[in-house]
């Protein structure tokens, strides 16, 4: 595992990084494996949904899901090595597809997908933020970038299934916004350490606090921004150790 760390967390937005990393690894799973979440999954996603997983790496999420009886995922990420080994690796799942796509520009139309799901892909986005309170315009853009196109790539009641370490009264700041066009549901699952699992639901209103968080986050003045003195860290356990 140690092997494959970046000198600085900044890489982990560097395509060329995850190029290289995905030619040796085998595997890697970001907040713990499907059986983990499976039961969460279940009661949110059914089985003949057409599903989209962004930034899918090489996790056998999908696969996993496909083992379980799901019957249409299509995988991107914008790593062509990663695209194309799991592309091989699973070559005898019809069920499987897989694409080499950015996230910020999804090349399909309006209302393809029931369900978009992504696990850990939004907090490798933000890993170069240091203040879970105010994050900086340009990681904000970017996922704005990257919402407006899986709400726009969702069918009418589809679900937008975000797994990740980030709290609530965090990362509700960045998806509770009326222009995504989707209401906010959040539940937990880990033992010693919680996990988050985000079901956005397409044409359904912002709950009335959510609205009303969205609406104090617009009338917020910028203020200058405190110092933050942010040490390296050493291990991929860097995810945990953020608040996002």
């Amino acid at each position: 595992m140690m092997e494959y760390l970046p000198d600085s967390n900044a890489r982990y937005k560097d395509v060329d990084y995850w190029n290289e990393r995905y030619r040796t690894e085998e595997s890697f799973e970001w907040f713990g494996d499907f059986t983990k979440f499976e039961h969460l999954i279940k009661q949110h996603v059914g089985v003949e949904e057409n599903i989209l997983i962004l930034g899918c790496g090489n996790s056998a999420l999908s696969f996993d899901m496909c083992q379980a009886g799901y019957t249409s995922i299509t995988n991107i990420d914008y790593s062509s090595i990663c695209v194309e080994t799991m592309a091989e690796r699973h070559k005898d799942c019809a069920q499987l597809s897989w694409l080499c796509m950015d996230a910020r520009q999804l090349a399909f139309p309006d209302g393809t997908f029931d369900v978009v799901l992504e696990k850990g892909t939004l907090d490798a986005m933000l890993v170069e933020e240091t203040d879970p309170w105010r994050v900086s315009n340009d990681a904000a853009q970017l996922l704005h970038q990257v919402l407006l196109e899986v709400s726009r790539v969702l069918k009418p009641g589809g679900r937008f299934v975000s797994v990740t370490f980030a709290q609530p009264h965090f990362r509700k700041r960045l998806y509770a916004r009326a222009e995504y066009n989707w209401s906010v549901k959040h539940y937990h699952y880990g033992n010693s350490f919680h996990y988050f699992l985000y079901v956005l639901t397409k044409g359904e209103e912002l709950s009335p606090e959510d609205a009303t968080l969205e609406k104090r986050l617009l009338e917020e003045v910028e203020a200058p921004p405190a110092e933050v003195i942010c040490q390296e860290v050493d291990s991929e356990d860097f995810l945990n150790n953020i608040g996002l």
